[in-house]
């Protein structure tokens, strides 16, 4: 009886779920048409003209049951069951799959869209929720007479193998300066190989070791069990999953889709810029920083012949009659009831969520987040699921060889440190070889290897530096815009001026004026572009306009001094001054000769204010002429007091025209003493004459 629990649980056991593929690899930007298991957008914009994938496999377990050391399995005789490290508890959770990329294809369709063609074989296996306690009793064995209760609750297990033939096609949706965006979606068209499931509703098992009295006073074993149990499988697997063969299952199909999106930040995006749109520099990556996003395995596969059987186990049979039962499917038949017999359920594919962040150190060293996130539940039956992942990945990358060293954190497994390489056509590599190597602990494994065959993405050819390569340059070896296909623009005229701009093509002109020569319309040596009297001759000074003459006088302004004033050339055109005539002389003279003043002294008498303030009008119509005030004596007293008097009375009359507003500069004065007489000094009469003072126009 012991013996059929143990194989049954096993059998069960070893059905355990998908999970991680490639882990490291598909950071690589040149892990090629691999690249589209974690996100199809990646097969556009790569660095590939091709990639051809001729097999590459991978296989992956994790759980958090059992732990053991690599290095003891293959040095000494290891025992699995007594050997390794058990973490049984209430709920234990088992992963696993195979991959096989067989041929696959990628190439471009256009600088901005690219088409992948790919085939895969799948096996993917998981447990969930058994109990890990329960497990690890019946495994080292128990005593015939001792009792053993089983509580298993609820547990779920799922294997499934399956082929996809598919299609991928990605698209750049923007690359505008800095922002870069990329789209993809894998169509699948899915081919079930094999497909078995079961699961337990409370499930309880108490065995009893003395329960049932047999005759003769013997007793056997009794086992009381409560429960419900779901199993179903395809056609090509019999009741008690022994004769198995992955082949192709009738009526198993079904459609799978991929999704996702990357987003590039390129800040030197200047430094990538193809005048021609040819997307020039596919070669290198561009990023600084990239954010990918992708949802797979969103699916199917519906075995239409497969067979799903429900048992109620609730019930007590003894110990001999569950051990004369030849298999699992017998026991279930004979010795519990069978409430139902339907159509298998659909397989649902491994759907999980994928987000990575790619950090760009230099063009060869990276930093890498990656997660993966299941959208399965683990209370479903007949679901694949993969672990949740989260891996940090430092790599170096170039175009023959990449290495990288991935840190991982596993769901149930924990920390995996593994490493993993590309050298051209070979990728090899191990989520976990470190872990497994130095870990006492490991609880989980992978390893993976494939061969492609690479065509990378050349350094386009830009002989003349123009931005546009030579196989789309009509001009290849000498610099133009992409308007011109590469070629120079002509310059007919050759004034520097290319045709194109040029308003005046066949007539030598300046840059400055459209190609065209300068004009001067009115011929004043001032060109129309810089005279704002275009039309009218004029100075270069003045701005090319004739200087204005605003009195009208034949001078100038800018060398008339009275601007505003009609005046004469030889007046530097001011007014020509008044001339003093003899009759305006004789007149000064007049009026002078009958100014007073107090005998003996200089001081002129009150009365003589009015012929002074004549003689100031006189003065004042000759506004630029000059005179002398010349004072005169008769001959009585001495020479020199009447040279001193007449001085001083000249000086009198001078200082009164001034006071009242005669420029100081226009008078002088001088005395004559009696030196020059115009009358007898023997007659009173004549001596009266000689008493005078003149004014005196100075020529």
């Amino acid at each position: 009886m012991k013996k059929t629990i143990v194989t049954s649980l096993l059998v069960l056991g070893a059905l355990s779920a998908k999970a991680q593929s490639y882990v490291g690899f598909l950071t690589d930007n040149y892990s090629g048409v691999n690249s589209l298991i974690a996100n199809p957008a990646n097969i556009t914009d790569s660095r590939f003209k091709t990639d051809i994938n001729i097999v590459g496999a991978s296989t992956f377990f994790s759980n958090d049951y059992y732990g053991l050391k690599l290095g003891d399995v293959i040095t000494s005789d290891f025992d699995f069951d007594t050997d390794g490290k058990k973490y049984p508890k209430d709920s234990n959770n088992f992963f696993g799959n195979a991959d096989v990329l067989g041929p696959a294809f990628m190439f471009n369709l256009t600088p901005t869209s690219s088409l992948a063609i790919f085939t895969r074989g799948r096996v993917g296996y998981n447990v969930n929720k058994i109990n890990g306690n329960t497990f690890e009793s019946l495994s080292n064995g128990f005593d015939e007479n001792d009792d053993l209760m089983i509580d298993e609750e609820d547990v779920y297990l799922t294997a499934n193998a399956w082929a996809e033939i598919g299609v991928t096609y990605a698209q750049v949706l923007m690359n505008k300066d800095q922002h870069f965006l990329k789209g993809g979606i894998s169509l699948k068209y899915l081919q079930g190989m094999g497909n078995a499931y079961a699961s337990g509703k409370n499930i309880t098992i108490d065995y009893d070791a003395d329960g049932t009295p047999l005759p003769g006073g013997q007793t056997t074993g009794s086992i009381a069990s409560v429960g419900e149990v779901n199993y179903g499988h395809s056609d090509n697997i019999d009741d008690n999953f022994e004769d198995f063969e992955v082949e192709i299952v009738d009526g198993a199909t079904g459609f799978g889709v991929d999704i996702g999106a990357v987003y590039e930040w390129r800040p030197d995006y200047a430094s990538y810029a193809s005048t021609d749109g040819s997307n020039s520099f596919q070669h290198l990556n561009k990023y600084k920083l990239k954010f990918a996003l992708s949802i797979s395995d969103i699916g199917s596969i519906n075995y239409k012949n497969g067979t799903q059987n429900t048992y109620d186990i609730t019930a007590t049979v003894n110990e001999d009659d569950f051990d004369n039962e030849d298999n699992l499917e017998d026991i279930l038949n004979n010795l519990y009831t069978q409430t139902s017999v339907d159509a298998i359920e659909k397989f649902a594919l491994p759907t999980a969520l994928h987000f990575n962040v790619d950090y760009s150190l230099n063009n060869r060293f990276y930093l890498n987040l990656n997660t993966d996130f299941s959208l399965r539940s683990n209370s479903k039956v007949n679901t694949n699921r993969v672990p949740t992942m989260v891996s940090f990945t430092p790599r170096f990358e170039s175009k023959w060889f990449s290495f990288y060293m991935p840190v991982s954190l596993t769901q149930g497994s924990g920390a995996q440190w593994g490493a993993g390489f590309r050298a051209g056509p070979l990728y090899i590599g191990s989520g976990s070889v470190m872990t497994l190597l130095l870990s006492d602990n490991s609880k989980a494994a992978d390893v993976y290897a494939g061969l492609k065959i690479p065509v990378y993405q050349g350094k386009p050819k830009d002989r003349d530096g123009d931005g546009i390569v030579n196989r789309k340059d009509d001009c290849p070896d000498e610099f133009g815009p992409i308007e011109n296909n590469g070629c120079p623009w002509p310059d007919t005229d050759g004034d520097k001026v290319a045709d194109k701009d040029d308003k005046c093509p066949e007539e030598a002109g300046e840059v400055l004026n459209d190609g065209c020569p300068l004009v001067d319309s009115d011929g004043d040596d001032v060109l129309d572009e810089d005279d704002k009297c275009p039309n009218q001759p004029g100075a270069a000074e003045n701005q090319g306009c004739p200087w204005p003459d605003t009195d009208g006088d034949g001078v100038l302004d800018k060398n008339d001094q009275c601007p505003n004033e009609i005046g004469t050339v030889a007046n530097n055109g001011c007014p020509e001054a008044a001339e003093v005539t003899e009759e305006v002389q004789k007149q000064l003279n007049d009026y002078a000769k009958t100014i007073l003043f107090n005998s003996g002294k200089a001081s002129i008498k009150a009365e003589s204010t009015s012929v002074l303030v004549d003689i100031m009008s006189i003065l004042k119509e000759y506004p630029d002429a000059k005179f002398t005030v010349e004072g005169h004596t008769d001959s009585v007293g001495s020479k020199a007091t009447n040279q001193k008097l007449s001085e001083s009375r000249a000086v009198s009359v001078k200082d009164f025209l001034i006071e009242k507003g005669i420029d100081s500069s226009r008078l002088t004065a001088v005395g004559h003493g009696e030196d020059k007489p115009i009358a007898s000094n023997m007659y009173k009469d004549g001596r009266a004459q000689n008493r005078r003072v003149e004014i005196n126009l100075v020529k």
